[in-house]
């Protein structure tokens, strides 16, 4: 066996390595933070549950937080801007700022799709 058959494998050095968790079967536990309800809060509510329901499908719980009745949640997941999506689970944790109008940078934030190349078609 040569030695990228090996490595191809997760077989390094003798030792075997675990495979990298497939991110598309993991549950996505997802918290939507806003202030009040704002045209801007529910558009990027309405937006996000739209792209969960049609990439996620049953596989995602979220969260919205309202920081005009609790602004003490904020700190916990640093948040500076709003509206604002944390993903907790699957790590690592990632932020996206914004009304979620664009699913494909949504999408991308959420590894749930590579980042395109520049030009590559």
């Amino acid at each position: 066996m040569t030695r990228t058959s090996r490595a191809k494998r997760g077989v390094v050095a003798g030792k075997r390595r675990r495979a990298p968790r497939k991110t598309r079967n993991a549950e996505y536990l997802l918290r939507l933070y806003v202030a009040g309800t704002t045209a801007k809060s529910l558009q990027a509510l309405a937006n996000l549950r739209m792209i969960c329901e049609e990439h996620l499908a049953d596989r995602y719980q979220l969260e919205v937080i309202d920081l005009l009745e609790n602004p003490a949640l904020a700190r916990g997941d640093q948040i500076l801007a709003l509206p604002a999506l944390v993903r907790q689970l699957p790590p690592p944790v990632k932020k996206i700022i914004g009304d979620f109008s664009s699913a494909e940078r949504v999408l991308v934030g959420l590894d749930l799709r590579p980042v395109k190349k520049g030009g590559a078609k």
